[in-house]
């Protein structure tokens, strides 16, 4: 009984996941607060392709440019991460508090990529690769291994 209750389960989370397809969209089906961030803080002609990811119960977007930056949104358009590779993540983009502590602590370092690390805090990638941690109230709790 509880190997085939087991089967069906699987069965079933193979399906759900079957149900996460990504597909390609125009600029203009981002949600608005999406479209207003690449636009005010990139160059909405360098843009490569855009992206929604439909979940069973939500939706993610992603802005991939010509240089390789990408941007990941929620559904509603928030922006979940942001990755310059490179190149140093607009400080418009990223909480005041972490910026004051990145200059103070790292003065040679800028910030390459800012995101949710999990439910409960934030990650700054700087461009000397070293990984910083931040709870949900943007203070410094760690450096990531």
């Amino acid at each position: 009984m509880k190997k085939s209750i087991f089967v069906v389960l699987a069965a079933v989370c193979m399906s759900l996941s079957a149900c996460s397809k990504d597909k390609i969209i125009a600029f203009e089906q981002l949600p608005a607060t999406a479209q207003q961030v690449v636009n005010e803080h990139f160059a909405v002609e360098n843009v490569a392709y855009v992206t929604m990811d439909r979940e069973l119960f939500s939706k993610e977007y992603e802005v991939r440019f010509n240089d390789g930056a990408e941007l990941k949104f929620d559904g509603d358009g928030s922006l979940e991460k942001v990755d310059c590779k490179l190149q140093a993540v607009p400080d418009a983009l990223i909480p005041a508090v972490v910026l004051e502590y990145v200059k103070a602590q790292f003065p040679q370092a800028y910030i390459v990529e800012w995101g949710k690390n999990d439910m409960w805090g934030w990650k700054a990638e700087l461009n000397n690769k070293l990984d910083l941690k931040f709870n949900r109230n943007f203070e410094f709790i760690g450096i990531d291994d």
